[in-house]
């Protein structure tokens, strides 16, 4: 993400000497991607960042996945993964569930109202979507305050934790690549400004106001790292906390992007999923569908018109207002669909004739597409509506 922001003390020039008022020296660390050829930002710590006094294997929660077979769209109630009892003791990196993934990115799901421990990714970026409540979350760069209709991403390897606040627990809907995630290509100019017909720019984008000093010694940290053996993790135990970056400067950095600023693009006949894309990774986009007028042609058809996903799965997780072409599915609030590639997927019967005439749609779904399959998760398989892949015939299996 190409824009620069400074925040807290850095010398004038880079590699270079850098004291507090003591004389001591600052120690420089070089945060970037692929290799020192991407994106990169420089921090400015009190102590050595490498400093590590143990490592020791820690247990992440359940990555195995079972495959979409035999073929079938499916409808799975988020809502049901998490009673009430469990929210108090449950945190959104170690109590997240796996719903959906493949080798590209792993979608999960948590309720949380307890602080995660200090947690750094490292096979990618996570976009995080608030469905609902409130937190802090802290990072190495200095804390950001999500809410309600908020993407938090955060750069791969950025040492971090969340800390619900506020009366309700945490809702949180997690997008784990296994590389990064980046606003897409056609939204930027060739130097990484966002062009005038993007539906948001840099000033929807909020980072770190200022950074986030603390003490302390013998301070764990959660990994999630990989091996040949697939997806493992560690705990790694540093000498001092990494919360002691006096200041940092460059176009590497956790932010938060509110679905409400996303800018709806509309025209007179149904427009694609690509024009609701917000992000891209490594084999997979991200979407946001949001409160918008839609078609204005008079003999439009606004729901979307039938449709194989011939390359792609769809995902489309429902978290708010009333999505008119899933009605008499089953689906609401909290739900994710599952449309995989080779499978034909629309409106819901009736919902096609019924949009006739709509000048307005008051919904909002996150939506993922993958060009690899997905399968399904030890969460997904936990909550699934066996019945949702008959509803557009009206009957069960033939016998």
């Amino acid at each position: 993400m190409a824009y620069y922001r400074s925040v807290g003390e850095v010398p004038p020039k880079r590699h270079t000497q850098h004291r507090d008022g003591e004389g001591r020296l600052y120690f420089e660390e070089l945060m970037g991607e692929e290799g020192f050829s991407s994106d990169s930002s420089l921090l400015y710590h009190r102590h050595i960042p490498s400093a590590v006094v143990n490592s020791e294997v820690w247990e992440i929660p359940a990555v195995a996945t079972a495959p979409n077979h035999p073929l079938k769209p499916r409808h799975l109630k988020l809502h049901e993964l998490f009673p009430k009892q469990t929210w108090p003791d449950t945190d959104v990196v170690t109590g997240r569930r796996l719903v959906l993934g493949n080798g590209d990115v792993r979608l999960s799901y948590a309720v949380a109202s307890a602080t995660s421990p200090l947690y750094r990714n490292a096979t990618g970026d996570e976009i995080v979507y608030v469905e609902s409540g409130t937190a802090t979350v802290e990072t190495v760069f200095g804390a950001l305050e999500a809410k309600e209709g908020d993407y938090v991403v955060i750069p791969t390897s950025t040492t971090h934790r969340w800390i619900p606040t506020g009366d309700q627990p945490l809702r949180a809907y997690v997008i784990e690549a296994v590389g990064h995630i980046a606003p897409p290509k056609r939204y930027l100019s060739r130097f990484g400004q966002f062009l005038e017909n993007a539906p948001y720019c840099e000033r929807d984008l909020h980072g770190p106001g200022g950074v986030l000093l603390a003490d302390g010694t013998d301070v764990e940290v959660l990994v999630k790292h990989r091996t040949s053996a697939g997806l493992v993790g560690s705990r790694v135990t540093y000498a001092r906390h990494p919360f002691d970056v006096v200041g940092w400067d460059g176009c590497l950095y956790p932010f938060t992007f509110s679905v409400h600023d996303f800018e709806p693009i509309t025209g007179r006949v149904h427009q694609p999923p690509p024009v609701h894309q917000v992000f891209e990774g490594h084999n997979f986009v991200v979407c946001n569908f949001v409160p918008r007028k839609v078609d204005y042609h008079p003999l439009s058809i606004p729901v979307p018109y039938y449709h194989s996903n011939v390359d792609s799965d769809e995902i489309m997780f429902y978290c708010g207002g009333d999505y008119e072409a899933r009605k008499g599915s089953g689906i609401g609030q909290g739900s994710v669909s599952v449309h995989p590639g080779g499978h034909a997927h629309g409106p819901q019967p009736g919902a096609y004739e019924r949009s006739i005439g709509a000048e307005f749609f008051d919904e909002l779904a996150v939506m993922v597409d993958t060009f690899r399959p997905l399968e399904l998760g030890e969460g997904g398989q936990a909550c699934e509506d066996p019945g949702y892949a008959w509803t557009w015939a009206g009957r069960g299996p033939a016998s």
